[in-house]
């Protein structure tokens, strides 16, 4: 059922210094789902392009000093996805759980024998962006506003909500794409422009 239309107002809020201005409630203004929906087949596209022309160069470091490489880049947005989106957001367990210390620890192995295999974390970290879009698929505006089941004390600005975890979901992965970027150029892989 589509969104009432109610007659134009303005709603402003400060927060970190700035005043953030929006038009609320008429006939073509984007609602927030709409706009998470966006950013998570953005993020996956942009972040995913090319991506197969690392699988021969899956464990380079993007830097002299190590860093996240390709493999490791791809299982920890799988495993960070399912973890706020089933975790956090719905109280389930995350399916992707025995990776934690593979895909979330502090330490970053080049060793490939330590991984599954490319293309099954590849696989992994595309049907968990399936699994959040499709669940949000199945929600309303409104619905956006319930709170996270299980979400980590202090962390209630980054995941306190449905909105917030779906919203964090798509800024992941823009946030890891220039370690991608970075780990194609140490390869040697033509770089990716977007």
């Amino acid at each position: 059922m589509p969104p009432r239309h109610r007659p134009l107002r303005k709603s402003s809020r400060r927060r970190a210094g700035l005043i953030f201005t929006a038009v609320v409630g008429g006939p073509g203004v984007m609602l927030s789902i709409e706009l998470i929906r966006e950013n998570l087949i953005l993020s996956e596209e942009i972040v995913l392009s090319k991506i197969e022309d690392m699988r021969e160069h899956c464990t380079v470091f993007p830097t002299p000093n190590g860093g996240c490489h390709t493999l490791w880049l791809l299982g920890h947005l799988a495993f960070i996805e399912y973890q706020a989106i089933r975790e956090f957001m719905q109280g389930a367990p995350n399916p992707l759980a025995d990776w934690s210390g593979m895909f979330d620890g502090d330490d970053v192995s080049g060793d490939v024998s330590e991984f599954p295999p490319f293309d099954s974390v590849l696989n992994e970290c595309r049907q968990s962006r399936a699994a959040t879009i499709a669940l949000l698929d199945t929600l309303t505006e409104a619905d956006l506003d319930l709170p996270s089941v299980q979400c980590p004390q202090g962390a209630e600005n980054l995941f306190g909500t449905t909105r917030r975890c779906f919203q964090y979901a798509g800024n992941h992965w823009f946030m890891h794409r220039g370690q991608f970027a970075d780990a194609r150029r140490a390869a040697g892989v033509q770089r990716m422009w977007y």
